[in-house]
Formats: C-alpha cells, sequence, structure tokens
C-alpha cells in the first residue's frame, strides 16, 4: 500500500466529503495497492459481489468487504494495512455494508464520494443504505494525483517499456511472410508473458495494408484470418503491464522491399512524432499545442486526412487517462504528466504506418521512456 499516497488523498476527502468508496480497480490500486486481476470478457460474478471495493475516510484504515470467493480464491485476503471483511456464500450483502457504515459515525447527510468505476448495481444497493446522503466523483477528488506522476511511478512506467519493447523484438524474430494477423497477435501476447507482463494491457491491434490489402477497422473474426503476403505494411498498437502500470506501444513492420511511397508515408509519420515530443513542454504549452505541432507535419505533407484520430492521451495505471493530445482539451502541461505520442497515416488502400511511445512532459520538450526501432523494419 501506497501510505503516502492514502493520506493524501484522505486530507482532500476531510474537505470535501465524510467517506469514499472505490471498487476494485485502478483508482483503488492506485491509492491501496488492491491488485486488479486480468479481465474476462465476459461478466462472471458471484454472491454479493456488488459491495466488493474498499471504504475509505478522512482519518480510519481503509475497510474492504469481499465475497469468499473474491477473498480466497483471488488470493485478496492475505493484504496487509487494510481492514478485510469477508462475506459468506449465505450471508446478507447489505447486512454486512450497513455494519461497516454504522462504524464509521456518518452524520445524518453525509457526503459520500464513489468512484465512475461503480457500477450500477452496487449504487442501487448503496443508496437505500445512505437515504440523506450527497453523492459525488470520488474519481473526480483522485484525478489530480493520478495526473501527475512521481519520479518512482516514471521508473515503473519505464520497466512496463522495457517489458513491451523485449515481448516487440521477439516477435520480430517470429515474423514471416504469410503468417495470419491472429498468428502475429497471438505471438505479441505470448511474448508479453513471458517477458513478465501480467498479459495486454490493451487488446492486442494490428492494422495492416496496402495496395492489395485493404485496411479493416472492427471486422477482427475477418482480419485477423487473412494473411500478410507482401507488400504491406503491418502497424502494431499494444502494450504490457508491470505492477498496475499499463504500457502503449506501437512501430510499423513492412513485408517486402518498402517502395519510395511506402518509405515516404513512414518518414512524415516519424517526423510528425518528433515534433509531438518536441512541443511536450511543461510549464510552457498545451496539450492541443503538442497536437497541433505533430499534425501539422503530416497536413503538410498531404495525408492530413489520414491523420484519423488525436495525438494521443494520458497513461499510467489506465491506458487512457485524462487529459488528453486533441484540438480543444486546452490542459496546460506540467512536468510528470505522461502521454503516448501515437501519429499515424492510415490508408485504407495504400500503406499505412504508425509509432507509439509514452512520454513524460519535462520543460523544454518531451522525455520518451521507450525508443527502439526507430527506422522502417523491413521483413524480407
Amino acid at each position: 500500500m501506497s501510505s503516502d499516497r492514502l493520506q493524501q488523498f484522505q486530507a482532500v476527502l476531510a474537505e470535501q466529503a465524510d467517506l469514499a468508496f472505490f471498487p476494485i480497480s485502478s483508482d483503488l490500486q492506485y491509492l491501496t495497492g488492491v491488485p486488479r486481476d486480468f479481465p474476462n470478457y465476459g461478466h462472471v460474478i458471484h454472491p454479493g459481489d456488488w459491495l466488493e471495493g474498499a471504504w475509505i475516510s478522512p482519518h480510519q484504515v481503509p475497510v474492504l468487504p469481499l465475497p469468499r470467493m473474491t477473498a480466497e480464491f483471488g488470493g485478496l485476503s492475505r493484504l496487509e494495512g487494510i481492514d478485510i471483511r469477508v462475506l459468506g456464500d449465505w450471508d446478507v450483502p447489505a447486512e454486512m455494508v450497513k455494519r461497516i457504515l454504522d462504524d464509521f459515525n456518518l452524520p445524518d447527510k453525509p457526503r459520500v464520494a464513489i468512484s465512475d468505476f461503480t457500477s450500477g448495481e452496487t449504487v442501487s444497493h448503496l443508496a437505500p443504505l445512505l437515504p440523506g446522503a450527497t453523492w459525488l466523483s470520488a474519481t473526480a477528488l483522485l484525478r489530480p494525483m493520478r495526473v501527475i506522476k512521481s519520479e518512482a511511478d516514471i521508473a515503473l512506467m519505464k520497466e512496463a517499456g522495457r517489458i513491451t519493447e523485449a515481448a516487440f523484438a521477439d516477435t520480430l524474430k517470429a515474423l514471416r511472410h504469410g503468417m495470419t494477423e491472429l498468428e502475429i497477435v497471438e505471438e505479441v501476447n505470448y511474448q508479453l508473458r513471458k517477458h513478465g507482463s501480467l498479459g495486454q494491457s490493451f487488446t492486442t491491434s494490428l492494422y495492416n495494408s496496402g495496395p492489395k490489402h485493404p485496411l479493416l477497422f472492427g471486422a477482427r473474426m475477418e482480419s485477423w484470418h487473412r494473411k500478410l503476403d507482401p507488400p504491406v505494411s503491418i502497424l502494431f498498437d499494444f502494450g504490457g503491464i508491470y505492477e498496475g502500470w499499463c504500457y502503449d506501444f506501437g512501430r510499423t513492420v513492412f513485408f517486402g522491399e518498402p517502395d519510395a511511397n511506402a518509405q515516404r508515408v513512414y518518414d512524415v509519420m516519424m517526423a510528425s512524432q518528433a515534433a509531438g515530443i518536441a512541443a511536450l513542454k511543461a510549464n510552457e504549452a498545451t496539450t492541443t499545442d503538442a497536437d497541433a505541432a505533430a499534425r501539422k507535419v503530416i497536413e503538410d505533407a498531404g495525408f492530413g486526412e489520414a491523420f484519423r484520430h488525436r495525438l494521443g492521451h494520458g497513461i499510467g495505471m489506465d491506458v487512457h487517462e485524462p487529459p488528453f493530445l486533441t484540438k480543444g482539451d486546452e490542459t496546460p502541461l506540467e512536468e510528470g504528466m505522461l502521454f503516448t505520442i501515437e501519429p499515424s497515416i492510415m490508408q485504407f488502400n495504400d500503406y499505412s504506418a504508425r509509432v507509439e511511445d509514452v512520454v513524460v512532459a519535462r520543460p523544454g520538450g518531451g522525455e520518451k521512456l521507450s525508443n527502439g526501432w526507430q527506422e522502417l523494419i523491413v521483413v524480407d
């Protein structure tokens, strides 16, 4: 548990609310170290799992009620520095939560902050137990702490980046013409775990295109099984996990010999990233400024419509965190903010390119946390 973080948040909480609730989430892991497991596609429930989460008050040890299945099979019963209450399979969840709330000696009309990750089911059960409560967002109270990363946080993210780059290096060794997208995706996911990641920080994705290989968005069951025969550009988008910190990484690989057109697309995209990193000036620029600097390079080269998304996003214990590097987000850059810088040129019936690194805002410009493979990677 990060006692400094918890104490800092409790001081903020004391000014804004009487009590806060955080389900098992990045918010809770950030504050207390309670870990998240690798998620499921389909929802898996246990009896009473709506009460699963920690109650944090300004002055007491956090209380974490858990269903027996989560406590025992999830290994959370071994946590230290937190008051764990285990709900038996036949116990009544509302009765346990009422006892916990009574112990906090709340005023008649308490101010209760709940995380944005809280489910609707949990809220529907809590409301009758706190009939006079005023509700507010615990995530909003916590967000200013999460936006600025300490040097210790940045070191953890660098390790997540090292794992991600090591997985990519070994994936490159396995690449062969004629592989399917699915084969490459599964190789990436295997290598992430092999090199020490809990798994992929988000769904590993490839964006592949060429004159004879149309770019497909959102059709995994179709794109996964297409063979990647040259000439084709292969755009990687994936990340590893280290101690709760999520990396996000991208590189471009070319199957076959790239012609002048493919090389130019890549060179423009890399120049765009360099401009975006240089513009990540703490205490001087805004998030909009960084996006505009990178976008101008691609627009001036005539590929503006193919840069189909914002330049990047905040990142940390979640893959996407505010603020965002996009037009209209005028957040002043501060030292310690972490962002992805991920320009791309994505063309439906021609060659594409993308790159992505996590970058920390510094005075004078951004500092990349991963720096391998700056040239176009060619598998011939």
